[in-house]
């Protein structure tokens, strides 16, 4: 869509609160378009979005689109939905049944990529991480970039931002099947693990949706070390942390610690240099690996990249340190996987170590687990529960259905049973204020706390200092 038509066109999204949602509304803002939204839920996105002038609806009604159509007469009006808008609800009906112009997010963000030479950043796992190194990456190293992610990237403090460059670093999601509908200059998929049963069937359904993103990219960049990826995709782009055997980008760790991880660059199965990398844990030295890669992939000169690497930080609810409570340090990550489960406890594992190094005495593992959505809990159900049992001490909360029907009657008491006959010292809590009332009881000083999930559980905190 160019200039022009952007500048007549008016966007309405419904459910603007949303982080991929809100990106997008920002996005168009910049250039040049209008926006209105609506969303039953206020946070951080619906403020910063009223400050840039948009008109928010804390309401579904149907009114709202009555408002919009009359308000913007002069404009060619969308609607913008993303799957988790259901038909039922009163916005989007009315939409339907006026035969009004609807659009998916992922037609939005296609739309936007094409005026950029786009970086998109696939894959089950770490996207919004690996979005964060790159754009980061690239904003240091060339001044030339734009952003559009699922997650706060720290350089920006925004999930959007979008300005007349030639870069653009896209996070593009698969939980849903529309990841077909991107085209890029690079596609990077990180991993590919069977997730989002809402809508996949099994791991082949998985690998078809990748296959066809990779067949959207120009040239395509993914990590050996995925069993899924070396077994089912080609490039000759590919990075590692394992090997450098006819492996283009490949950085093997020679330390890993709770505060920064060093290890040997190789390109083509050339050492190049050793890098001091400020973020802890294999699974981001992957990640960090693959934006390196990235970039050196579009021409970024290696010597730029190894001066700007100390400014690399995590995007927000990625381990995240929200503070200290009379001596029990407290996390929040967004792992709702076994997979990132199992990755944010070893990371919790180390850091533990490292801490009692140092200070000679025993501080214990504490998980708080909110499950995310119906579907994922009847699927993995067994494997939450191996990766759970292997804090110290665990605490899982009601289940997060994030709009799902719980046709099955599941509960998060599944998890907790399993996880009992692995672990006695697990107990289900109902909510995050149960927790809160008896916060001093379930835990103690030097404890490391994670709280895990994808939906309100980041509330904690809050809740915790309001007590």
């Amino acid at each position: 869509m160019d200039k022009k038509l952007l500048s007549k066109s008016h966007f309405h999204f419904i459910g603007i609160g949303g982080i991929g949602m809100s990106a997008l509304a920002i996005g168009l803002l910049k250039k040049g378009c209008s926006v209105s939204g609506s969303d039953l839920v206020k946070n951080n996105e619906t403020k910063k979005l009223e400050k840039l002038g948009t008109v928010i609806f804390t309401s579904q009604i149907r009114q709202n689109i009555e408002f919009v159509i009359s308000k913007f007469t002069n404009k060619l009006i969308n609607f913008v939905v993303s799957s988790a808008i259901k038909p039922e609800n009163e916005e989007f009906s009315y939409c339907i049944e006026k035969n009004l112009s609807i659009k998916h997010r992922s037609e939005i963000l296609a739309m936007l990529m094409q005026t950029y030479t786009a970086l998109a950043v696939a894959g089950s796992h770490g996207k919004t991480s690996t979005s964060t190194f790159l754009s980061t990456m690239l904003e240091l190293c060339t001044h030339n970039s734009s952003s559009i992610t699922g997650g706060i990237i720290p350089i920006y403090n925004s999930n959007c931002h979008l300005e007349n460059t030639k870069y653009l670093v896209a996070e593009v999601d698969e939980s849903d099947g529309t990841i077909n509908k991107y085209k890029s200059d690079i596609g990077i998929i990180n991993n590919i693990d069977f997730d989002h049963c809402d809508h996949f069937s099994n791991l082949n359904d998985v690998i078809s949706s990748f296959k066809s993103f990779a067949a959207n990219s120009k040239k395509l960049l993914i990590n050996y070390d995925c069993e899924t990826l070396r077994n089912h995709f080609y490039s000759d782009n590919k990075w590692s942390n394992i090997t450098t055997k006819n492996i283009a980008y490949a950085i093997i760790p020679t330390e890993i610690n709770a505060k920064y991880t060093i290890g040997k660059y190789y390109e083509n199965g050339n050492f190049i240099s050793s890098l001091n990398i400020p973020i802890p844990g294999l699974h981001n030295l992957s990640n960090i690996t693959a934006a390196i890669a990235a970039s050196r992939m579009i021409g970024v000169d290696f010597i730029e990249i190894k001066k700007n690497i100390k400014y690399l930080k995590l995007p927000k609810k990625r381990f995240e340190f929200r503070g200290q409570i009379d001596e029990r340090l407290f996390y929040d990550d967004y792992a709702h996987h076994p997979n990132e489960i199992k990755e944010t406890i070893k990371l919790g594992r180390l850091f533990i170590k490292q801490k009692n190094n140092e200070e000679c005495q025993k501080s214990r593992l504490i998980a708080i687990f909110q499950p995310h959505r119906y579907s994922r809990v009847k699927q993995f159900a067994k494997e939450f529960a191996q990766e759970l049992s292997k804090a110290d001490n665990i605490f899982i909360t009601s289940i997060f259905g994030a709009g799902e029907a719980n046709e099955d009657e599941i509960t998060a008491k599944i998890i907790t049973d399993l996880i009992y006959k692995k672990n006695k010292n697990v107990s289900y809590i109902n909510n995050y204020h149960e927790i809160t009332k008896n916060f001093y009881k379930l835990t103690q000083k030097g404890d490391l706390i994670l709280n895990m999930g994808a939906g309100d559980c980041h509330n904690f905190w809050s809740i915790l200092n309001k007590k």
